[in-house]
């Protein structure tokens, strides 16, 4: 059976091109938007109060294939496939595509070119811009924000080390779907970070497990080596080293750094063994 979570089709309406494959009253082909908040939640019911699914950042493309009239959309995220409900001020139609991205963890955007101007907006790792021109220390957007320079990236940026990205994220709040430094989950850590460095990661731990890398054998699991992914049963770690892991989790409520060990031991004592160990390749 398709996963729900990422195939957009429920009694009355499903996306076109799963047309044969599911049952739905009526198939629509679908519009495409992008995400012009600079983050925006994804959530499993067109209310404010519903379950957080994940988020999408500033410039991602999204296809809509229904609007409820009463401020949402439900569609399918383009890059990871995650099917939802967003707000439709978060959406535009799309203006070419993204030059740049941000590659701090967070900037803002200033309205001229000078650091002591009250920002407009603040944007987040990973978020995607049009960059139109330079102006002195700034990168100057088609929306006319002015961001520094040393926070802006080409989008075929790849950073070099992803366990790298996730450690700077150190300290940021646990949040259940969250993909930002604002708050952020294990998958989304992981996500984000391999997103980063150029590689392709699906949203959800149970996914990742599946879709990444290949499983350690049993001669393999006393060396580990920086970028393993230990994976329990809803959750997952990076490994940093031989003796440390850095994951976010609601333990700590936060993204934290932990000796493997002890992080191990303690997840057993709450119920959890490790479901499988993979290298990304």
């Amino acid at each position: 059976m398709d996963d729900p979570r990422l195939t957009p089709a429920r009694p009355d309406l499903a996306a076109k091109y799963l047309e044969g494959k599911v049952a739905a009253a009526r198939f629509v082909t679908g519009e495409e938007f992008e995400i012009s908040d600079a983050i925006a939640p994804l959530r499993s019911q067109p209310s404010s109060d519903a379950m957080l699914l994940t988020q999408a950042l500033k410039g991602e493309r999204v296809t809509i294939y229904d609007r409820n009239g009463e401020g949402w959309a439900w569609g399918q995220l383009n890059s990871d496939g995650y099917v939802g409900w967003l707000p439709d001020r978060a959406l535009a139609k799309p203006v070419g595509a993204p030059t740049h991205m941000i590659t701090a963890l967070r900037t803002f955007a200033f309205p001229g070119p000078s650091i002591k101007l009250p920002p407009v907006d603040a944007l987040l790792l990973g978020a995607k811009i049009t960059v139109v021109r330079e102006d002195g220390a700034f990168a100057v957007t088609r929306e006319g924000w002015y961001l520094p320079l040393p926070h802006v990236g080409s989008v075929e940026h790849y950073e070099r080390d992803f366990v790298g990205v996730a450690e700077r994220f150190g300290g940021t709040p646990y949040l259940w779907g969250g993909k930002s430094s604002l708050g952020i989950d294990c998958s989304g850590l992981v996500q984000i970070a391999l997103n980063a460095a150029g590689t392709g990661c699906p949203r959800d731990s149970d996914m990742q497990q599946d879709a990444i890398g290949r499983a350690l054998d049993a001669a393999e699991l006393n060396r580990l080596q920086r970028g393993d992914l230990i994976f329990w049963k809803g959750h997952v770690a990076i490994v940093r080293d031989a003796d440390s892991i850095v994951h976010a989790n609601a333990h700590h409520m936060a993204t934290t750094i932990e000796n493997t060990p002890s992080a191990i031991a303690r997840i057993k004592a709450a119920g959890s063994e490790i479901t499988a160990i993979k290298r990304p390749t």
